[in-house]
């Protein structure tokens, strides 16, 4: 079968891709460093030939002396019902750990009997806030977004919900404090000036972990940005100078539907195809 070439430049990249002819990326070659990836294991020797062949007519060809590296994505499995994360509902993560550990009818009434605030109050408002979320989330699928929610990571943490599309990768993190005033800094966030709270860190370190995943598997850059949304609060402040996280409330999220121009449509398929994968994050 004969491979396209097409030359790519972005992010700092340069690159030369060998398609199959309905456009799908089997391979691509760094320009500079002239290090051949191969995407699909059964074009292998067709990447490479077509590659190198298209190497030696860039303007700084690899010197003939110096073989290309050539590296072999990591393929996942075929995806089977049990793996499909697209079928998870915003919260899910939550609703289960209340179905398994959360309290039962007499353990309820007590604690609201006595006005006795428990961590199960924490799991609901939580689910609560990632349910509201998901539903705004979900309205962008109409301008090409793909959405996850409830994405389970090696160490019994997940991420609420990743939205995939022409923008890039958001991360999303959402916290319900609901009639609370929500004040955020660069590294910090205060509810009713209350002691600092890690979230801005925990996001970026969370958006990191979904770019290591996202690129294995992938074979190219996906940029992915941190969100913070919050549910519920009566005021929020942004007051950061160098903030790298985007910071919304619930009804702001469509804010990102028009966003464009990072991820091609067939590139917004494939992370979509390794982000809904279960076994892509097992070890995430």
């Amino acid at each position: 079968m004969e491979l396209k070439v097409t030359h790519w430049k972005r992010y700092g990249h340069d690159r030369l891709y060998a398609n199959l002819p309905d456009g799908t990326a089997v391979g691509w070659a760094d320009v500079r460093t002239g290090e051949i990836t191969v995407l699909v294991a059964e074009y292998r020797d067709g990447v490479i030939a077509v590659l190198k062949h298209h190497l030696q007519n860039e303007a700084e060809p690899v010197p003939p002396e110096s073989a290309p590296e050539v590296r072999v994505r990591p393929m996942l499995p075929p995806l089977t019902p049990d793996d499909d994360l697209s079928t998870n509902a915003p919260g899910k993560s939550l609703r289960d750990l209340l179905d398994k550990s959360g309290p039962g009818l007499i353990e309820r009434a007590v604690s609201q009997l006595l006005r006795r605030p428990s961590e199960w109050d924490s799991w609901r408002k939580g689910l609560a806030g990632e349910k509201r979320v998901g539903a705004e989330l979900n309205r962008l699928a109409r301008h090409g977004w793909r959405v996850l929610h409830s994405i389970p990571l090696a160490d019994k943490v997940d991420v609420d919900h990743l939205l995939i599309g022409p923008g890039g990768v958001f991360s999303i993190n959402t916290k319900h404090h609901h009639k609370r005033a929500v004040w955020v800094g660069d590294d910090s966030v205060k509810v009713d000036h209350g002691k600092p709270a890690p979230y801005v860190r925990k996001s970026r370190a969370e958006a990191t972990r979904v770019v290591r995943v996202l690129e294995r598997y992938c074979g190219f850059p996906v940029p992915v940005e941190p969100v913070l949304v919050f549910v519920g609060v009566t005021d929020l402040k942004v007051v950061a100078t160098q903030l790298s996280v985007r910071v919304y409330q619930e009804r702001q999220v469509a804010a990102l539907a028009p966003l464009s121009g990072v991820l091609t449509p067939e590139q917004v398929e494939q992370v979509y195809s390794v982000a809904r994968h279960r076994q892509a994050w097992s070890h995430a």
